[in-house]
């Protein structure tokens, strides 16, 4: 962690959920800032510009859905969702808009603390290779750049990362578990692997000139994935 305390902005309308995460959060060093409602929380977000979201998605005023796209149309604040147990549908829907992570309540204030960690590390650019090269995309892995044929690939963080996690292992079949531990820095204990197979989806719709027959991302059934160039 930097010498300054990286803001954490929790969004949740219950009062003794905010209250113990905070505590585990401020114990770890980060600032906290509370919004108990999707409105406060679009405003927080605008206001103090934070480095890490929790995001509880059923919220008075504003679903957590409208909060997190609202996220996605100002910048790339790493967000991660606090879901209850029967909110896969609104979950996957988070996951499609670009939420990193996802946590399902009840959940544990330290693993909620350990993910934010974890999710902090992962948005800090690394250096690696200057480019990747395939078909007509290239990644700049520096600068965090992906192009297809000239023109400019949007991708959440999370996606850039499993890209070039999976570019640099051509030909190599890469198992889910594999993925979540290496990229997600979590496991199917914690997460479901389903949440790989959202992001694979993503990219191939962003990547892939034909989706439903993919080039580059291929599944092996039953495993996971490769990657050919």
């Amino acid at each position: 962690m930097s010498s300054a305390a990286q803001t954490v902005l929790v969004v949740d309308d219950e009062p003794m959920v905010r209250e113990v995460l905070t505590r585990y959060l401020e114990h770890d060093g980060f600032t906290v800032v509370e919004a108990a409602d999707g409105d406060e929380a679009v405003a927080k977000l605008d206001e103090t510009d934070p480095d890490l979201v929790l995001l509880d998605l059923m919220l008075p005023k504003r679903h957590g859905l409208e909060v997190l796209r609202h996220a996605r149309t100002t910048g790339d604040v790493p967000v991660i969702l606090l879901t209850a147990l029967g909110d896969e549908q609104d979950r996957v829907a988070g996951l499609e808009l670009g939420a990193d992570d996802y946590v399902v309540k009840p959940f544990s204030p330290r693993e909620v603390a350990a993910r934010v960690r974890s999710v902090l590390r992962r948005s800090t650019p690394e250096a690696g290779p200057a480019s990747i090269e395939f078909g007509d995309i290239t990644m700049d892995t520096g600068r965090r750049l992906v192009q297809r044929a000239g023109e400019s690939v949007e991708l959440t963080r999370l996606e850039f990362d499993l890209l070039a996690f999976l570019a640099t292992k051509p030909g190599q079949v890469v198992s889910r578990d594999e993925l979540l531990e290496s990229v997600w820095e979590s496991s199917s204990q914690w997460q479901d692997p389903a949440t790989v197979t959202v992001h694979v989806r993503r990219l191939r719709q962003k990547l892939e000139a034909d989706p439903s027959a993919p080039r580059h991302l291929l599944t092996v059934y039953g495993v996971g994935y490769r990657f050919e160039a």
